[in-house]
């Protein structure tokens, strides 16, 4: 984690290679807080009919939360199992008026199966929160879906310390405005 009162989004070619060093952090499922939020997705075409390219983009978070550098953009390729993502989050999430939180994570896996679609990242080293987060557009029944699955714990004492009063209220704004978000581009479709 570094924190920056300018704008890295210049620099993230920099953060993004330097991700390559860092470990994924350690981390007990067992011990984490487990949580599911979902969205219904109105829409009536089939999730394979969806252009998904918003989630296998990363386009799910609003800008003025979070900006970002993947490392299949960066490459111009596909999402691959082990590629880093460089995030920038805005805190407060204002983009000029907000300190910048540099952090990473990595692809552990992509899900391409015929009802869901997706992909899980693990935090690296230095993150404000260890453990895994996944990001799917599934079906529920017969009703298309966006889902985001968290197993994250404090990785640090400092978000240990803040963690019920600042980090886990923040990060529930955030997932309510990624649902949002998702499912505004694939109803725009």
């Amino acid at each position: 984690m570094k924190i920056y009162l300018a704008d890295q989004r210049k620099h993230f070619k920099k953060h993004l290679s330097l991700l390559s060093n860092k470990k994924r952090m350690v981390y007990d499922e067992s011990r984490l807080i487990k949580k599911v939020s979902t969205i219904n997705l109105e829409t009536s075409k089939s999730i394979e009919e969806l252009n998904l390219n918003s989630l296998f983009e990363y386009k799910i978070f609003p800008e003025n939360i979070l900006t970002y550098l993947t490392q299949w953009n960066d490459e111009k390729r596909e999402m691959k199992v082990g590629d880093n993502i460089v995030q920038q989050v805005y805190l407060p999430p204002i983009k000029n008026f907000s300190q910048k939180i540099i952090f990473g994570v990595r692809i552990c896996e992509i899900i391409n199966q015929d009802k869901r679609k997706g992909f899980s990242y693990e935090t690296l080293e230095g993150h404000a929160e260890k453990g895994i987060s996944t990001f799917t557009i599934e079906l529920e029944g017969n009703k298309p879906i966006f889902k985001i699955q968290t197993c994250s714990g404090p990785g640090n004492i400092f978000s240990k310390m803040v963690g019920p009063i600042f980090t886990v209220p923040y990060q529930t704004f955030c997932t309510k405005k990624a649902l949002k978000n998702i499912k505004r581009q694939i109803e725009s479709q």
